[in-house]
């Protein structure tokens, strides 16, 4: 397994990445992307922004996402998900970057009863067991949000010694699609939905935070999380650990290098509200010489 630095990769790739945006000529090559749908707006604004190609960009959740590429219903130039273990379980590939880390919350919309009634509430969970707050989730077999949720509630039911607090909480009618959960509270659909920190941030929405031993965030908990575990539909088994982002270039054209090195360079997700550590690109696997180099 091979791991460098962030410092390391991006002085070896001698990228000069610019921090400015491209000219935006007619003409510039183009870069297809299939991403998590918690990176959409991170990559279809700050990342087209930094970088000199045009990246059009497709967000799925994490799992569907590399089941379409695994299935050859898509064939991106990039893919970043939400997961990294989806790339060795799913897609089979040989190598990742590891980019990002970011960790949940439980957003709310103060302009609702049940909003209100989540910010006040102690614990936080305790509106969540009957029927006066409307909850929002993804469906765990499209993408890691929603399996991270229910790890999120298992770690609590430990933590608060709650018992059976997940079979209180959640109901089937609660599941919407990643890039469509938090549109939900401006519809009045969900008053509270279990999100990322950068997705609550990116649309400025309050929210509830769990301690660290329960947030998959903090790899200082590594060990506690991967008490967790869901089944995959295809039969794989994800166990809970720290959140990470990882990224793969799938061809060697020029462009989507291009492209690649700034999706390296993380500094198109620190503004949506990621993590961006300084271990960070992480380099897993038989790496290509021309990112290694």
């Amino acid at each position: 397994m091979a791991r460098r630095t962030r410092r390391a990769v991006l002085t070896a790739l001698g990228s000069g990445i610019a921090a400015t945006a491209g000219c935006g000529s007619f003409g510039r090559e183009r870069v297809d992307v299939l991403v998590a749908g918690s990176l959409q707006k991170a990559a279809s604004e700050t990342l087209q922004t930094q970088t000199d190609v045009e990246v059009a960009v497709e967000a799925r959740g994490s799992v569907q996402a590399a089941r379409l590429v695994a299935d050859g219903k898509r064939d991106p130039a990039i893919v970043a998900l939400a997961d990294p273990t989806l790339f060795d379980r799913v897609m089979d590939t040989a190598w990742h970057a590891v980019v990002a880390s970011n960790e949940m919350v439980l957003a709310y919309n103060p302009q609702t009863g049940g909003g209100t009634r989540v910010a006040e509430a102690n614990p936080w969970y305790a509106p969540l067991r009957g029927d006066s707050v409307s909850l929002g989730r993804t469906d765990p077999t499209l993408d890691p949000l929603g399996y991270r949720t229910l790890f999120v509630l298992a770690l609590a039911a430990n933590y608060y010694d709650e018992p059976g607090l997940a079979e209180a909480v959640l109901s089937p009618d609660q599941t919407y699609p990643e890039t469509q959960l938090l549109a939900q509270f401006e519809t009045g659909a969900v008053n509270a939905a279990f999100v990322y920190r950068s997705m609550a941030m990116e649309r400025d929405y309050p929210f509830r935070e769990f301690p660290p031993e329960i947030h998959l965030g903090d790899p200082a908990h590594a060990e506690r999380y991967r008490t967790t575990s869901y089944e995959l539909p295809n039969g794989t088994a994800v166990a809970g650990n720290p959140i990470e982002y990882g990224a793969v270039r799938r061809d060697e054209q020029e462009a989507t290098r291009t492209a690649f090195d700034t999706v390296l360079s993380g500094d198109w997700l620190a503004p949506h509200g990621f993590t961006v550590r300084q271990a960070y690109p992480r380099l897993v696997g038989d790496v290509p010489s021309t990112v290694t180099r």
